[in-house]
């Protein structure tokens, strides 16, 4: 696997797979009735890391698609990473026992210390820390709130309890095909000493050209979702020309 991966992102709502305007559940446009299947043809045109969203969990606090998300880490050869609502051991350890190579903690890293440092004690590389982040502050409960912690100072003191992997969101982007905020995923890098993955307005293939430049400072790849399904990133392309395949 190279050192700079390009995660092809399915988020799933009732069942289906679907994409959100910047994070509003009124806003939504489906794209294929089968998750599985999108996993299935990510894959097949050269996917090496498969992130998947459980938008139904992320709003109740607690996975709602799993048997979906079970069947296709069953399914891909490929590893597959998971957020969405996860706040509880016994929800992390389902996940991870259907197969799931890596949980993604988002809402729980800034409000609930106790169970992200239990999880990463206990899980270390199997967890990301998903920071999603509005004008450099923390956004939970799916981007609804703002908090007042800063998305370093988080990221800071995760990675002293053992944090690995960060994935970065900045959340104005997301969505509405801007292009990434590379200076902000590059700081975090920098600020944490880890690896974050970039997230939210990736819309062309030079986007990810421009990320994987500083895949030796720290940015280890790039969740790419609505350009995929619009056309805009052809994904075996975009492998191919990142020197992936």
């Amino acid at each position: 696997m190279s050192s700079f991966i390009v995660y092809p992102a399915i988020d799933i709502r009732d069942g289906k797979c679907v994409r959100l305007k910047q994070g509003d559940y009124n806003q939504e446009t489906v794209y294929n009735d089968s998750p599985i299947k999108v996993a299935k043809s990510w894959e097949e045109q050269g996917g090496q890391f498969i992130h998947l969203v459980d938008l139904d969990g992320a709003k109740a606090g607690h996975p709602v698609n799993d048997a979906i998300i079970g069947a296709i880490a069953a399914n891909a050869n490929v590893p597959v990473q998971v957020g969405g609502g996860l706040r509880s051991l016994a929800d992390v350890e389902k996940l991870l026992g259907l197969g799931v190579s890596r949980v993604i903690i988002g809402t729980a890293a800034i409000n609930d210390h106790e169970f992200t440092e239990a999880v990463l004690a206990k899980y270390g590389d199997k967890v990301a820390i998903g920071i999603d982040a509005r004008n450099g502050y923390v956004a939970t409960h799916g981007w609804l709130n703002t908090s007042e912690t800063r998305a370093e100072d988080l990221a800071k003191y995760l990675a002293s309890k053992g944090a690995e992997t960060f994935i970065y969101t900045d959340i104005s982007r997301d969505g509405m095909m801007q292009g990434p905020n590379v200076e902000g995923i590059l700081s975090m890098a920098a600020t944490s000493g880890k690896t974050v993955i970039a997230s939210g307005g990736v819309t062309t293939l030079d986007d990810l050209v421009r990320l994987n430049v500083h895949s030796a400072s720290g940015i280890g790849g790039a969740i790419v979702g609505k350009a995929l399904y619009t056309g805009n990133i052809d994904l075996s392309e975009a492998l191919q020309a990142l020197g992936s395949k």
